[in-house]
């Protein structure tokens, strides 16, 4: 079962595609998909549970958009030349820090929307990405397994930049970047 959000932009309502790829209706359970939701094992025990009731009603997908996996996303927090051969091709030296850098939360969209390119952009480039969803605040924490707690899903992500600007013109960070696009999104449960 996958969790979506289906509608006209600003307006989607929580579904879910299940095992038999009928798109069902959640809205009668949890309000929207969010990272807290996903982080809370008794409302995913709630739409499970209804799934395999069959309580579910199905929601005619003709024509009908899917959003992105997400609603009230509080920050996009990015990580760069995070793939070796990835900082090689861009002609950079894999950093020994992380290159963290941040998108705006209305960059990311569904997997058909639009995807804004800036003007003038001359070399868009594309790649597509793991997002990992954290369900809830994270602070100081001591382990990796403190760090995967946090963690309440994981989507496919398509991240869109504009390299003449991010390079040639203004080195590394948020200038040239442009749009994440979610193309679907998981936890496998």
């Amino acid at each position: 079962m996958k969790l979506l959000r289906v509608g006209t932009a600003g307006a989607e309502r929580p579904a879910l595609l299940d095992a038999e790829g009928i798109l069902r209706d959640l809205s009668g359970i949890v309000p929207d998909i969010d990272g807290p939701l996903l982080a809370d094992t008794a409302a995913l025990g709630r739409i499970r549970a209804a799934a395999d009731a069959g309580e579910l009603p199905a929601l005619d997908a003709d024509g009908l958009r899917v959003g992105p996996p997400l609603a009230r996303i509080g920050k996009v927090v990015c990580i760069g030349l995070n793939y070796h051969d990835h900082a090689r091709e861009t002609g950079a030296e894999p950093p020994a820090e992380p290159v963290v850098f941040f998108k705006a939360a209305d960059t990311v969209v569904g997997p058909y929307d639009t995807v804004l390119v800036p003007r003038r952009s001359v070399k868009t480039d594309w790649e597509v990405e793991l997002a990992v969803v954290i369900g809830r605040t994270a602070r100081y924490l001591e382990s990796h397994e403190e760090a995967l707690a946090h963690v309440a899903g994981y989507a496919v992500a398509h991240d869109v930049s504009e390299r003449e600007f991010q390079i040639e013109r203004a080195g590394h960070g948020t200038r040239g970047r442009t749009a994440r696009r979610s193309i679907r999104s998981g936890r496998g449960w």
